[in-house]
């Protein structure tokens, strides 16, 4: 997952409601994205790119719209040059940039996502979510991938993992909800020992308030998630769409539009409906940590 992208690049949170509010002042305006596109000197495709968020506001770009959409109100105007000065800053200071080397442009963007997210969902058929990898877990799913070749390319890569993982702490911490096949605890990645210990990690980590992890058994035959993995990212701005992350067989492909989202929150919930319980899926994984013997 997050090898390649065969669609657009995910706009930011930020760059979408700052695009939301330029689409909502300029239809106020009467302007079709044409006529914007004429007042600004500029392509009606660049209107809409800036209105869906997926690039960067230039302030005498910023400034140029709003007068064209004949916005005097400086309090709001203010507020509009501060929201894209921060989404700007968001897209450039990623602590993830300095590891581009090693990271795919859908891996960043992913990333970047995940710092502004409230909330993941999220269902795995194979490997364990990302954030709950153990060190030996992440290096052994890294080798297995050929995509890094030389030690020290695998090594930023889990360190970039591990980095991740320090959303799940703090004063604001990530919820993340996920929901495991139970194909995912028995792969052998890295050996009877690295498996043991990541599904003890597992037990211990669902230990935490934010965290709720769910096995769908074997048993439960047939269901409308198992044709590949995904992920459902939730954000804490007012009005905020979700975001989903979705594998298919030619790469990990990105979701915005409102009914495309809205079927994954609908397959999400039907798995966690399906799947055991929390409490159930950990006599699970503890049952199956003590399969994988050294």
């Amino acid at each position: 997952m997050l090898t390649k992208s065969n669609t657009a690049n995910p706009s930011t949170v930020l760059g979408r409601q700052l695009g939301d509010e330029l689409r909502r002042l300029r239809e106020a305006a009467g302007l079709t994205t044409v006529q914007a596109a004429e007042a600004l000197d500029c392509t009606k495709g660049k209107i809409s790119r800036i209105e869906n968020g997926r690039v960067a506001v230039r302030l005498p770009d910023l400034t140029a719209m709003l007068h064209a959409y004949q916005v005097s109100d400086a309090e709001l105007r203010d507020r509009l040059a501060a929201l894209a000065r921060k989404a700007n800053r968001r897209r450039r200071q990623g602590w993830w940039n300095q590891y581009s080397s090693v990271l795919a442009d859908t891996y960043r963007d992913y990333i970047a996502l995940e710092t502004m997210a409230e909330s993941i969902r999220t269902f795995q058929a194979q490997l364990v979510p990302g954030l709950l990898q153990t060190p030996e877990y992440i290096r052994a799913v890294t080798v297995a991938s050929r995509q890094w070749q030389t030690a020290d390319e695998i090594e930023k890569f889990v360190q970039v993992r591990i980095a991740r993982q320090e959303r799940l702490s703090g004063d604001s911490p990530l919820r993340l909800w996920a929901v495991l096949s139970e194909a995912v605890l028995l792969q052998q990645v890295g050996g009877p020992q690295v498996m043991k210990a990541q599904l003890q990690h597992l037990l211990d980590v669902s230990e935490r308030p934010n965290v709720t992890v769910q096995v769908m058994p074997f048993s439960r035959g047939a269901h409308a998630s198992m044709f590949g993995p995904y992920v459902v990212l939730g954000f804490p701005e007012e009005g905020a769409l979700d975001v989903v992350l979705a594998d298919n067989p030619t790469g990990s492909m990105w979701l915005e539009r409102e009914a495309e989202v809205a079927r994954y929150r609908d397959l999400f919930d039907a798995a966690r409906t399906s799947a055991l319980s929390p409490v159930e899926s950990r006599a699970v994984i503890h049952r199956r940590a003590k399969e994988h013997r050294p």
